[in-house]
């Protein structure tokens, strides 16, 4: 690498931190506003783990910033409820000395901040603690959706265009130049021309490069159906592919040889027409279903995590590659991002487009993460929430006594079993993205 592609990656590289810091920031916030809003006390805010590099105090919340950028956190008191006052504990268990320890803590903490019970977090009704925990999330969530929409209202999206169209069908790949006695290319014939977006193909909306080529080519002598957009109006046009002898290639894109050492070739439907992509910008009315898309692709991957994880570990331990789909850690959006901006001969557009895809993406995917019903994600303290709040409807309604804020330090020891996954899911994420990165752009 150059000294200008090195200073260009390290570039990269602050910008997603700086990215990842504003997520990360307006998470906690959205947590921070609403608590402080509901008069939970706060005692801490901040930007990663470990011990603090800088921070301040205001008022009676420290706010700071640490080194382990893998998350942030805000300190509420009270997050679970405490252990009564002299009650005493009569079951040694590991189960139960677990709990104990953390209803516990939660006691302490109180005492230590003053002892304000009646300003704790379990002391919220449930759908204030939903409010406080969804508002991290849905600050992801809102990022998301707005770099979703510089992208494709300011961009645009990658759309499937025919780039250039030819006069003639040539008869073989070693032809050169259309003679008197070639025919009139069917993509003339139709009128297609340089610049038209292609909307749909045989009634397939959005077609891919590879998914327009491939029905031209099974297409020979038959008519195809294709919409394309010109000059903001649709036009329907009707394309008859005529039959050509090509060469053949394999998927690493090598000439196949046939026995005699000869090139193989095949007849294939062909238009006379090339076929690219370029951004089309898109009305803010796409906004929300890209967003949504995304979502689903991000739920998807956190379904199908336990066996991704295991081609992580083949590929970080063995010979296997990394796909293109593998799930990545922070370190790994950051080097994607490092590579894009030292690439050579790539238009900045391009680089930015693909920066502010790559931070979409991380925030809806921390959206989708936090939203797992499982503690200590936001999602478990939103479960939690949500059983209390039916726990006491159904009390009230049978006539008995309200059962009270729930326990949530009866799910300690299944936390901490979450808290272990996690912990090596992302070690194992941060170490194969070192030794064996994903290749994004190959």
């Amino acid at each position: 690498m150059t000294v200008e592609s090195v200073l260009l990656f390290i570039l990269g590289v602050v910008v997603f931190i700086v990215g990842l810091l504003v997520s990360i920031g307006l998470h906690e916030l959205g947590h921070l506003s609403f608590a402080k809003l509901f008069n939970v006390k706060v005692t801490q805010y901040s930007l990663g783990f470990g011990k603090p590099l800088w921070s301040f105090r205001r008022g009676e919340t420290e706010y700071g910033i640490r080194p382990i950028l893998l998350g942030g956190y805000i300190s509420m008191v009270g997050m679970l409820k405490p252990r009564a006052s002299g009650r005493e504990i009569t079951n040694t268990g590991f189960y139960s000395a677990f709990v104990q320890d953390a209803r516990q803590a939660s006691a302490e903490q109180i005492a230590e901040s003053g002892g304000e019970d009646a300003r704790a977090f379990y002391r919220l009704t449930p759908w204030k603690r939903i409010i406080v925990m969804v508002a991290g999330p849905a600050m992801n969530l809102v990022i998301g959706i707005v770099l979703f929409g510089v992208l494709l209202v300011g961009f645009g999206a990658p759309t499937t265009t025919f780039t250039s169209s030819v006069d003639c069908v040539l008869p073989t790949s070693q032809s050169t130049a259309c003679s008197s006695s070639d025919p009139v290319s069917p993509a003339k014939q139709a009128g297609i021309r340089a610049g038209d977006v292609v909307r749909s193909v045989d009634g397939r909306p959005d077609p891919t490069i590879a998914e327009l080529s491939a029905v031209f080519q099974r297409s020979a002598g038959k008519p195809v159906r294709v919409v394309v957009e010109r000059d903001g109006a649709e036009k329907t046009l009707r394309i008859t592919p005529t039959t050509a002898t090509r060469d053949v290639y394999d998927a690493n894109g090598t000439l196949v040889k046939n026995a005699d050492g000869s090139t193989k070739t095949q007849r294939v439907g062909v238009v006379g027409v090339s076929i690219g992509q370029s951004l089309v910008r898109q009305s803010p009315a796409a906004v929300l279903p890209a967003t949504g898309a995304q979502i689903g692709a991000s739920a998807h991957l956190i379904i199908d995590l336990p066996q991704r994880l295991v081609a992580v570990w083949n590929a970080a331990f063995g010979s296997q590659a990394r796909s293109q789909d593998s799930p990545v850690s922070v370190v790994g959006v950051g080097r994607a991002i490092g590579e894009v901006s030292s690439m050579s001969g790539v238009p900045v557009v391009d680089k930015a487009y693909t920066i502010l895809g790559l931070l979409a993406s991380l925030n809806i995917g921390l959206f989708v993460l936090n939203m797992v019903p499982l503690l200590p994600l936001d999602g478990g303290h939103i479960a939690g929430a949500l059983w209390e709040a039916v726990k006491r409807r159904s009390f009230t309604l049978l006539g008995k006594a309200d059962p009270g804020p729930i326990d949530l330090a009866k799910t300690m020891p299944l936390t901490m079993v979450v808290v272990v996954l996690l912990g090596g899911m992302s070690a194992l994420l941060i170490y194969a993205d070192i030794v064996r990165p994903v290749n994004l752009f190959g």
